[in-house]
């Protein structure tokens, strides 16, 4: 994300969350949808509610989990007309202090990063004792809409083929080319 303020901001204390966590629920109002939209190309964003509870991690970390539900609206990439999308996205984000040794790289002996597709991400990390639990939730519906979306059913229309109808490759154009000497 860029460094502007999510226009769904929210943000808490990591030195004050309740031992039994903190309840977050985040429902912008229509303007803040529309700066939703805005910032994440769509046309709009009908609904969004980040159900979030946040809980104390280890000493001076945060653990964000919950749930995010939202109906937007894009346009489909095959017939530009738009398409309604639901999303439905789970959250689980451990954050920690900047510096904190649990955010640092786990190497093995012969000194190479050791990362695991299905072991659990590393921490994000924040400065000062604030966490913006909304910018978390935003961040995790960007990364659930669908770049390229299509309506079901829709397709291209097959190119014309001057060859008749013989299959074309979609190399058979340059096996004529020539490099200019």
């Amino acid at each position: 994300m860029s460094d502007e303020k999510s226009p769904i901001s929210f943000e808490v204390d990591v030195t004050r969350i309740p031992a039994k966590g903190m309840r977050v629920t985040v429902t912008p109002d229509a303007d803040e949808r529309t700066s939703l939209a805005t910032m994440h190309g769509l046309e709009e964003v009908l609904t969004f509610k980040a159900d979030l509870l946040v809980t104390q991690w280890r000493k001076d970390g945060a653990h964000i989990e919950g749930r995010i539900n939202a109906t937007i609206i894009q346009t489909c990439v095959v017939t530009l007309e738009p398409l309604t999308s639901k999303l439905d996205v789970d959250v689980d984000i451990v954050m920690v202090p900047e510096g904190s040794k649990l955010a640092r790289p786990k190497f093995d002996e012969s000194g190479e990063l050791v990362l695991s597709a299905e072991g659990a991400d590393p921490p994000d990390t924040f400065s000062g004792v604030m966490i913006d639990v909304g910018a978390q939730a935003e961040e995790h519906f960007a990364l659930a809409i669908d770049p390229y979306p299509r309506k079901t059913g829709a397709s291209l229309p097959a190119a014309d083929n001057d060859e008749g109808d013989e299959k074309l490759s979609p190399f058979s154009k340059l096996a004529d080319w020539q490099p200019k000497q």
